[in-house]
Order: C-alpha cells, then structure tokens, then sequence
C-alpha cells in the first residue's frame, strides 16, 4: 500500500468514526504518520480525499458486481431474462452475498457509516448517500421489475412500489445489523424470509 492509499484508508477510517467534518487534514496526516504537507503533496485538499473514496467505492460496487455475475444495468433484456432463470436459492444466495459485502466488506461498510453520520451536516454528501444507496438501487430494481413484468416473470401493478417493497427491507435490515457483528446469521435468517415473502407476493 503506497502512501496516497493509506491516507484514504485511514480518513475513511476517521470519517466513519467522526464524520468528514469532524476530521481535519491534521488528523489524516497523524493517522497515517506523515506531516500535513506530505499529504498536501498527494491531495490538495481534504475534499479531495472524500471525492477519491467515493470514486473507489464506485469502482468496489462495479467490482462485486462482476464478481457476483450480475448483469450489465444498461441491458434490462439481459437482466431480466438472467433473475428469471436463477432458482429461489439462487436468488437467496445472491442476496445474501451482496447484504454482507455491504455490511461485512471493511471499505463498504466504513464508506455507508461515513454517509449516515455526515448526511445532516453536508448535504453534499447526503446527495452521494441518497444517490447510491437509495435512488439508484431503487431505479434499476423499478426498470428490472417493469421488464420481468412484461415478460410475466413477476406480476404487478407499480414497478416503482415493487422495488421499494423489494430493497426496503435490505435497506433496513443492513442499518438494523450494522452494530451487531455477532448476529450475522440473525441477519441473513431475517433477510432470507424478505426475500422469500417477495418472491410469493409477485412471482
């Protein structure tokens, strides 16, 4: 790990614990053992540092993405024809891989932490919250459900209130658990019974 990694390792790190406005340059610079003008040699300003890990989160999500074998967002055809074909335990499997990469994985779980405790102070980084974990989880799911609908995959009324049903109770579950390490398969039984009960109501 290069020095410009370790300075965003550890203000994720102190954002997460006391918010982005709660940490200063000083406090990134002492965390990871250099003085404040080294550090203004890798980043010109702190909100740098906060711009370059929400880009990295990015790159994470489109990472898991990947690695989970989710399909292209830009292909809802492709999406919808993929979710249609995996089994109920597909499905289950699937979901609880991503609940815990966003509650287990140390970079996720500190970035969302750093979003929660900053979003009544800066309505930038509220704006970043609400975009990535709020508005753009539920777009995909409302254009994904609105082609699985027609295809008489899921039936339904309202796409938009389908997705909302659907990501709700992750949203919840994944604040409910975040403090609760020890509780993991409380977690995954709870989100199992979500996912299961959504799969009755529309499938």
């Amino acid at each position: 790990m290069n020095t410009k990694e370790r300075i965003v390792k550890e203000a994720l790190t102190l954002f997460s614990k006391h918010g982005y406005q709660g940490t200063s340059v000083k406090n990134i610079a002492d965390a990871v053992g250099i003085k404040d003008s080294s550090l203004y040699k890798h980043f010109k300003s702190k909100k740098e540092i906060f711009d370059t890990i929400v880009q990295e989160m990015s790159v994470r999500m489109e990472q898991m993405s990947k690695e989970y074998g989710l399909p292209d967002e830009h292909d809802m055809a492709e999406a919808a024809e993929l979710y249609g074909s995996i089994s109920e335990e597909g499905i289950l499997a699937l979901s609880e891989k991503i609940f815990l990469f966003y509650l287990k994985d140390e970079f996720a779980s500190k970035f969302r932490r750093m979003l929660v405790i900053e979003q009544y102070r800066d309505r930038e980084v509220f704006e970043v919250y609400r975009g990535l974990f709020m508005d753009a989880a539920v777009s995909y799911q409302t254009e994904l459900f609105a082609e699985m609908t027609a295809r008489g995959i899921f039936h339904g009324k309202d796409p938009k209130a389908m997705a909302v049903n659907f990501y709700a109770p992750d949203f919840f579950l994944l604040n409910l658990y975040d403090q609760e390490p020890d509780k993991e398969e409380e977690a995954l039984e709870a989100l199992r019974k979500q996912v299961m009960e959504f799969s009755r109501l529309y499938k």
